[in-house]
């Protein structure tokens, strides 16, 4: 039983050292821009050590995308087998306003600091297995698809790719607009007209 305690009380030890780091890295990204942003810096900000960073993460690129990642996950309901096409892509734009929900809590500054073209954490071809949103909807058009309920006139990896830049783009316009723009509606029309054109 004591064993299970100090495991669990490791558990949260190890999960404020990564909300510190975090918080460290936000905080430059606020202040200083992502040039400011070194494993160094971030260590100094958050009173830790280099190891104790590398002990979470294996990159300052990992650490964003561990909080893009493992965003507040999605209610499984909402992704049980649609009943007909209009109900799978409604499914799928709502994943994706969940999504900018979660870019909204995080921030402009945040967001601008990740959605950065030396960021590696964003390369497709590169990336680590995490819960993308991308992967959440991948998977949910492929059951639908096996089970016939909807068809798409294009491959799903390039189905995939094409929503994943859709959604780079629109977040990119939210960042460029310093957070002045109806994200949300934007997004859903952007998919929808998407969607419109590729689920049969």
């Amino acid at each position: 039983m004591e064993e299970k305690v100090e495991l669990s009380r490791q558990q949260q030890k190890s999960k404020e050292t990564k909300e510190r780091i975090f918080q460290a890295a936000k905080h430059i990204l606020q202040k200083k821009g992502y040039e400011e942003l070194s494993i160094k810096n971030i260590c100094e900000e958050a009173g830790v050590s280099n190891g104790s960073f590398y002990h979470h993460f294996k990159t300052k690129d990992d650490l964003l995308s561990y909080y893009i990642e493992e965003q507040p996950s999605i209610d499984p309901g909402l992704l049980e087998m649609p009943v007909n096409r209009e109900e799978a892509k409604q499914t799928i734009i709502q994943v994706y306003l969940h999504y900018a929900k979660y870019c909204k809590d995080l921030g402009v500054e945040f967001m601008s600091g990740y959605y950065n073209p030396r960021n590696q954490a964003l390369n497709a071809v590169i990336r680590t297995e995490r819960p993308y949103p991308i992967v959440t909807v991948q998977t949910y058009v492929e059951k639908a698809v096996a089970a016939g309920i909807i068809h798409l006139n294009i491959e799903i990896p390039a189905f995939t790719t094409d929503i994943r830049m859709i959604v780079i783009g629109n977040v990119f316009e939210w960042c460029l607009r310093n957070g002045e723009t109806d994200f949300e509606g934007n997004m859903r029309r952007s998919l929808g007209k998407y969607l419109d054109s590729t689920i049969e």
